[in-house]
């Protein structure tokens, strides 16, 4: 007997599907690579090849990297605590966390640049500046990457029962070698994942870090500034330019962290 699915039809679920990545994926990306090749290959490369252009794609991804980084191991403890612990306003924290996905990021950018400007509220008590430099940048970009780790691993954590730890430790280990023989393996996939997520967030990131970087050429100016100032320039041939090199340099990186992913996955569910 035929089993009855409760989407009605594979054909018409699958048009769907190719319909809807057409028009919302591939549509636009290869919009996107024919406004490039209005440029020819000398000037195309010219574009992406520019000293400033090369000084964003240095911040942008290396911002990103470290922001993603943070947000990993901070990510880690916050789900850890949200899953582990009771605590007064446990359930506010936990609300807490998804603040970033409501707030406006042109309205966090202000909010930052005012908590660390040199006479903001925190940044008046640091020995170093933060506004208008490249750590302001990793700061915006740590603070709307976060929640993406902490939702992947959440669920992970809260299905990983207490008492494995309890066993674990019954038979000799310490809480490293805890965390890493019994916890690690199976929290690896969902932390790459959320490392993934918040590494494509920050990578195309505008509003939260266009106030508190600054915006100096060659210092704290990021790609998706320099893109949004040669469309202001009506160069949308090398705005196109520019959004074809970080796509095609951001679609590497996470084809790495994917495969990675794939390969602790396969490798936690072979054991």
């Amino acid at each position: 007997m035929r089993q009855r699915s409760v989407i009605p039809g594979f054909g018409l679920s699958l048009g769907y599907t190719a319909f809807y990545a057409g028009l919302v994926v591939f549509i636009p990306l290869a919009a996107l690579f024919i406004e490039a090749s209005n440029l020819g290959w000398g000037e195309l490369w010219q574009t992406i090849s520019a000293p400033q252009a090369v000084a964003s794609y240095r911040l942008s991804f290396g911002a990103s990297l470290v922001a993603a980084s943070l947000n990993l191991i901070f990510g880690l403890l916050v789900a850890w605590v949200l899953v582990r612990y009771p605590f007064p306003g446990k359930k506010f924290i936990d609300a807490l966390v998804d603040l970033p996905f409501a707030l406006p990021t042109a309205v966090a950018g202000i909010a930052l640049t005012a908590l660390y400007t040199p006479n903001g509220w925190v940044g008046h008590l640091l020995n170093f500046k933060v506004a208008y430099t490249p750590l302001g940048v990793v700061v915006a970009l740590t603070f709307i990457g976060l929640p993406f780790v902490v939702r992947t691993v959440q669920p992970v954590l809260a299905e990983l029962e207490a008492e494995i730890e309890e066993a674990a430790a019954s038979l000799g280990a310490n809480r490293w070698q805890t965390f890493r023989r019994v916890l690690f393996p199976a929290l690896l996939p969902a932390m790459l994942t959320g490392f993934a997520l918040a590494f494509a967030r920050a990578v195309g990131e505008y509003g939260s870090v266009v106030f508190i970087s600054g915006n100096m050429p060659f210092r704290t100016e990021i790609t998706p500034l320099l893109i949004i100032t040669k469309l202001e320039q009506y160069n949308y041939a090398g705005a196109a330019a520019l959004g074809v090199a970080m796509l095609l340099v951001s679609f590497a990186l996470l084809l790495i962290i994917n495969s990675l992913q794939h390969w602790s996955a396969k490798k936690t569910g072979g054991k």
